[in-house]
């Protein structure tokens, strides 16, 4: 017989990330030549200091507690608190199998209305409509890089009244590549300090920001009512591996004894290996850091060259700060693209990889308007291992170097071209 299935969950549709993917994959596997500039997953191996600390933990296969290995949560509160100046105790520090379901489950435990900046990744919306959250977006534009303004954040929290309510802001951002500066941090914190907004500050890119000044949390200026999530995913290059890791300042440590009950109620513990595996990463972070910074130096080159070719061929683009994305519109070439029957994000996506096998993804995806005709680009389609082979370092890089050893760029950015001409 057929199920009866929750209607919420009928509404959904696949992660658009996620789904991109599989899509971009499958067509590769049947034979066909596609440049895959919509998945943000690292390219780069896991570094061997992880790999050989999973290797020798393999064998343990006790649960751990729900919170969190107290080692890991010990070194990675105080990683966080050095790098990143965010002081939360280890005691209020969560473990948990990816920051996504770290994110998830704050929006169960905290109440409140939930506000995304747009544009913001994909996930945060549908999670919100799981648990039939009030939700409300705010627009941001291009001129400020897509960030969240301190005026339109108070000017909707005005409506809202007064109240708890919950903010969640992407820095680095996924998809823009935006970085908050300082001050634009500190007036959006006195804006959640007056308004009651708690802010779920996910920070998975932390680590991958190309300016020379040193990155920023909220954290740093609204440690009250900051929750800041991160994880292994992107600057360790272990998204597979499915390690989350949340900050609750102490003034909000009264979440934790119902937060270690949910998670007993669910997903019981992380993997105990990859916790093993994770711990060495923080404990032996100098010995990384290296490493780390070529990975992030490779990503800036990569973007570097996307935007400089955006640029050449008159879209509108918002110059990469950090992680792995750009976030170009082709509003210049809408007379061109309105005779081909072309007036909406999804059908731009969708016409460029049948016609120009360029996969992408929508604006729409992330809260924009369908006119808008934005799309989200990840720049790492390329080898990781033969790139970090043939690295020269960031002075020695120039276009001729990214076309020689990441192809698939240059390639997208030809058909793009072709596509618009």
């Amino acid at each position: 017989m057929p199920s009866a299935i929750n209607n919420t969950i009928l509404t959904l549709k696949e992660s658009a990330t996620l789904g991109v993917n599989q899509k971009a994959l499958r067509m590769r596997k049947e034979g066909v030549d596609v440049c895959h500039l919509g998945f943000g997953e690292s390219p780069f191996p896991v570094p061997e200091i992880m790999v050989k600390a999973l290797t020798q933990s393999a064998g343990i296969k006790n649960y751990l507690p729900g919170l969190g290995l107290p080692e890991l949560r010990k070194e990675s509160s105080d990683f966080y608190a050095r790098e990143f100046e965010i002081q939360s105790s280890w005691e209020n520090t969560v473990v948990g199998p990816g920051s996504k379901e770290l994110i998830f489950h704050l929006l169960m435990l905290l109440e409140g209305p939930f506000i995304i900046p747009a544009p913001s990744w994909v996930s945060y919306g549908p999670q919100a409509h799981i648990l039939a959250k009030d939700t409300y977006t705010i627009a941001t534009e291009r001129k400020d890089s897509y960030r969240l303004q301190a005026e339109a954040l108070a000017q909707l929290c005005g409506t809202l009244g007064k109240g708890q309510k919950i903010l969640i802001l992407n820095n680095p951002c996924n998809p823009t590549g935006a970085v908050y500066p300082d001050q634009e941090l500190q007036a959006l914190a006195k804006v959640c300090r007056e308004e009651e907004v708690i802010v779920i500050s996910d920070e998975i890119y932390s680590l991958i920001d190309f300016r020379k000044e040193k990155f920023s949390s909220i954290g740093r200026y609204l440690p009250e009512s900051t929750v800041v999530t991160g994880g292994m995913s992107k600057a360790f290059s272990a998204g597979g591996w499915r390690l989350g890791l949340a900050f609750v300042p102490d003034a909000m440590s009264d979440m934790i004894k119902p937060w270690n009950a949910l998670i007993s109620e669910t997903f019981s513990c992380v993997n105990a290996p990859v916790q093993y595996a994770a711990l060495e990463a923080f404990s032996q972070f100098e010995a990384l850091r290296p490493q780390i910074q070529r990975f992030t130096e490779i990503h800036s080159v990569a973007g570097s060259y996307l935007f400089k070719r955006f640029m050449q061929m008159d879209l509108n683009c918002p110059e990469p700060e950090g992680a792995f994305y750009l976030f170009p519109d082709f509003q210049n070439h809408q007379e061109i693209l309105k005779k081909r029957g072309i007036t909406k994000c999804h059908e731009l996506v969708d016409d460029l990889l049948n016609a120009r096998q360029v996969a992408m993804l929508p604006g729409t995806d992330f809260y924009m308007k369908p006119e808008d005709l934005c799309v989200r680009v990840a720049s790492v389609d390329y080898s990781g291992e033969e790139v970090l082979e043939h690295f020269p370092g960031l002075e020695h890089c120039n276009e001729a170097w990214v076309e020689q050893r990441m192809p698939k760029l240059k390639t997208a950015c030809d058909r793009i071209q072709e596509w618009i001409s």
